[in-house]
């Protein structure tokens, strides 16, 4: 399966980041600050990093990244509704209740974060990638998706309802439970210990 496309860098200026409505920045490289609980509308990232940057319980209506990596970043409980990413990376961040919800994401990778309870609901993936990442309840619901590839992720207890199923692969992750919807089973790739959680949870009383 083809992989997200990499964020392209150009050279990086070092400068102070900040929250604020049509904020615009690029070819920039923000480090350690922490605007919490604000809001802004349609900010804009293009061509920049962010590293140890926290925007706990921020909203940021209509905002749009590209060619951006986030690094050690907090945005635990952020909202970003109806958002748009494009050759991002998410690296190592805290997403714990991060709201994605109707965004659109193209050519993003999340490696080592923390997602728990992260919703992208009803969103768009597009040569989307997790890998090594808790998701531990968090929402797939009804997304539409090409090339989503998961790879040693937890998504104990994930709900993927009225999403489709097909040519997904599950089976390089790990779930005691998951919520999928039952009518779009067929072309779900999981591995055999998978399939017996998915059947228990069907209702089915497997004997040896």
């Amino acid at each position: 399966m083809k992989p997200p496309a990499p964020p392209q860098l150009p050279s990086l200026t070092s400068a102070d980041f900040f929250i604020e409505d049509e904020a615009f920045f690029e070819g920039q490289q923000f480090v350690l600050a922490d605007y919490s609980y604000l809001a802004a509308k349609n900010m804009i990232i293009r061509q920049s990093t962010l590293e140890k940057i926290t925007l706990h319980k921020a909203r940021l209506d209509n905002f749009e990244a590209s060619n951006v990596i986030f690094y050690n970043c907090d945005f635990s409980n952020i909202e970003w509704l109806k958002a748009s990413f494009h050759q991002v990376v998410f690296e190592q961040c805290k997403l714990t209740g991060a709201n994605f919800a109707e965004s659109y994401l193209r050519d993003c990778k999340f490696h080592d974060c923390l997602c728990d309870f992260t919703s992208f609901s009803q969103s768009n993936l597009k040569f989307v990638q997790f890998s090594q990442c808790r998701l531990t309840e968090s929402e797939f619901y009804n997304i539409k998706w090409q090339h989503l590839t998961l790879s040693q992720n937890d998504l104990t207890r994930s709900n993927w309802g009225h999403t489709s199923l097909n040519k997904l692969d599950f089976s390089q992750n790990e779930f005691q439970q998951i919520f999928l919807d039952y009518t779009a089973l067929r072309g779900l790739v999981v591995n055999p210990q998978q399939a017996l959680v998915i059947a228990t949870s069907c209702g089915l009383v497997i004997k040896d």
